[in-house]
């Protein structure tokens, strides 16, 4: 259930230096991918040999699901339209084809703009990355993709790169308890889970529209009182209360 209140006080006020940890989507945030992780489901689904509309109504089941691990929704696939085991080796077999046409093409997605100059901004938050997407495929994209300035991706976010098997909650849970996720503390999203695990959370949220799947996004973000920001360099525009 969402929450209804209204996140930022003011609904239209930020102040981005007060945060001592930002918290990061990565697809459609930090990456343009979303576009070709759901081209990347159809594509895994047809080469595992189902028909057109079993595969359709995988890619419809992963936009709805926005920012949920990919774990989930083989999961849900197999079980709910393919009727078949849910076995270990038979979600792998959907885990290993899937990270293999996605391995071309996350080096060649755009990285937002604005992500460096974001970051000179909040030098005093502390940078983490958390994505539906898997754990250690991020850490090594991250490793290997570059910014304008010549650092790696993975330079940015000090305080880890975390995804699934984990989902959103468990990892905000776990890195809270440990300290490591410090208080007040912002979320960047794209997605409706985005905003119900910050929430859940108590974090403070931004939805960011500029590559979202969301197609209801705007009379979303307006029911909830969401701050709405185009993509990350609107938020190294924007002027902060």
């Amino acid at each position: 259930m969402f929450s209804t209140k209204p996140f930022l006080l003011g609904y239209d006020l930020l102040n981005i230096q007060e945060y001592k940890t930002i918290v990061f989507d990565c697809d459609g945030v930090i990456l343009d991918s979303n576009i070709v992780k759901t081209e990347a489901y159809f594509r895994t689904a047809k080469q595992l040999g189902v028909t057109d509309a079993q595969a359709q109504a995988l890619v419809d089941y992963h936009v709805k699901l926005g920012g949920v691990s990919r774990y989930h929704k083989f999961d849900w696939f197999l079980r709910e339209v393919l009727k078949q085991p849910v076995t270990k080796d038979a979600i792998q077999t959907w885990l290993d084809a899937f990270a293999k046409e996605l391995e071309v093409v996350l080096m060649q997605c755009d990285i937002a703009e604005g992500l460096e100059a974001l970051k000179l901004k909040t030098l005093n938050a502390t940078w983490m990355v958390l994505s539906g997407g898997d754990q250690q495929e991020i850490r090594d994209l991250f490793h290997k993709r570059t910014l304008p300035s010549g650092k790696l991706l993975a330079d940015l976010f000090e305080g880890g790169l975390f995804g699934s098997p984990d989902n959103k909650d468990e990892v905000l849970v776990r890195e809270k308890e440990s300290g490591h996720l410090r208080f007040p503390a912002l979320f960047l999203g794209d997605s409706k889970y985005d905003y119900e695990a910050a929430s859940n959370a108590g974090l403070d949220f931004v939805f960011l529209s500029a590559w979202t799947e969301v197609s209801d996004w705007e009379a979303f973000t307006k029911q909830y009182r969401i701050l709405v920001k185009k993509d990350l360099l609107e938020m190294v525009n924007y002027k902060y209360a």
